[in-house]
């Protein structure tokens, strides 16, 4: 007997189907950020970035080109077991002399992108880019009281939605357009009300635009604050979740815009509640919104344990969102991505003997199940995974030579 199909018997002594865990993640698909390969730099703009980001390191081999960015995102994937799509920002447009500035961006400064995808098979999701421009004036764009800076980023957003259904009729696969702006104050703020009144009125008109609400999701992301917008962000948990429940979009949570006391393991079962989706940026917080590499950690595995055990798969749009300077720009990538397929795959090997035995009030037997099954062979499963996916489990020597022979050379 192999090691899968000893692991298998072990599972299955625990009331788990490996083969049904394995099936249902190969369908699920993972939204793969693009801005890890370049630091969040974009192809549009020379400013430096701004909005509360930061990346830190200056790791060799950084991709400078769209061309680069494209070979470094296919050497990434192809380390990447299982469905994908690739989630770009509107800053990542292709010029060919035929620049334009973000409230006039159209479907054809995407072209490559498109082309791209469509090669191999996947869909696109698709970011506004609200930061890193001359358009954002004191640390505002949607929430402006300037009226010509607030009406050139509801044309952003405009465009973007035409973009956005470009993408879902090019490729077939529906576009998850997710709206976040780093707009706040550094110190306390003489009004609240009136920034997140001239946000709302700007979403309302983005959202005017015609779209087919069956290609193109839009979801509205939130945060507790950024760097320089420590005091107060226009787009609070509470105006994101009000406004996307009044107005019938699709919340987003990233697991790095909440106080670091707050799980958002925990919120999800209240959103699939009152929401037909959900969307989610993973990423690692390390005592804020600092976009780690997503590690096989706890909260990563609550994640995806929720999820699961409400069987929200095809509920949930899971997107990541890191990056990270320090180290090889590739391997952080996958390390993450394959960090949350194994979360996936940890939750589905999850007995659903453990919900009735809580609603039997029995803790002790959960607590000792839920204990053994830390030390189940986990690793077996995983493994057989990847080898069905055609994906290799050591993934750093190729991801060495990658470097050796391409990044080294930039």
């Amino acid at each position: 007997m192999n090691r899968y199909e000893e692991a298998k018997s072990i599972y299955a002594a625990l009331g788990v189907n490996t083969e049904d865990a394995i099936n249902k993640l190969r369908d699920v698909t993972v939204s793969v950020h693009c801005w890890q390969g370049d630091d969040v730099i974009g192809f549009d703009s020379k400013e430096a970035l701004s909005g509360g980001i930061q990346t830190t390191g200056n790791y060799p081999g950084k991709a400078r080109t769209p061309e680069e960015l494209m070979a470094d995102i296919d050497k990434a994937f192809s380390l990447m077991p299982g469905k994908k799509k690739l989630n770009l920002h509107a800053s990542y447009a292709i010029f060919d002399g035929d620049y334009a500035d973000r409230d006039a961006l159209e479907p054809k400064h995407f072209a490559k992108w498109v082309a791209f995808a469509k090669e191999r098979g996947m869909g696109i999701d698709f970011n506004p880019t609200f930061f890193s421009h001359p358009m954002v004036k004191d640390n505002l764009t949607l929430s402006s009281p300037d009226e010509e800076v607030r009406a050139f980023w509801v044309r952003h957003g405009v465009a973007c939605l035409k973009i956005s259904e470009y993408f879902a009729n090019e490729t077939g696969v529906p576009c998850v357009m997710n709206i976040w702006i780093p707009d706040g104050y550094k110190d306390i703020p003489a009004d609240r009300l009136g920034p997140r009144a001239r946000f709302k009125k700007s979403l309302d008109e983005i959202l005017a635009a015609p779209y087919d609400k069956e290609k193109v999701y839009v979801t509205l992301e939130s945060k507790v604050f950024g760097i320089g917008l420590e005091s107060y962000t226009v787009g609070s948990a509470e105006f994101c979740l009000s406004y996307s429940t009044k107005n019938g979009i699709t919340p987003l949570m990233d697991n790095g815009h909440y106080h670091p006391t707050e799980m958002v393991s925990d919120k999800i079962s209240s959103l699939l509640l009152f929401n037909e989706k959900i969307a989610l940026h993973v990423t690692r917080p390390v005592r804020w919104d600092s976009d780690h590499v997503v590690l096989f950690d706890d909260e990563t595995k609550e994640i995806a344990k929720e999820i699961v055990r409400n069987d929200a798969l095809d509920r949930v749009f899971i997107a990541t969102d890191y990056f990270d300077a320090s180290i090889n720009r590739i391997s952080a990538w996958v390390t993450g991505v394959r960090n949350v397929k194994k979360a996936l795959l940890f939750a589905l090997l999850q007995p659903a003997s453990l919900k009735a035995l809580q609603d039997a009030s029995d803790f002790t037997s959960l607590m000792v199940c839920q204990e053994e099954l830390k030390t189940a062979p986990f690793g077996d499963i995983w493994n057989e995974y990847l080898a069905r996916e055609g994906v290799i489990a050591d993934y750093l020597p190729e991801i060495k030579a990658y470097e050796a022979n391409v990044l080294s050379n930039r």
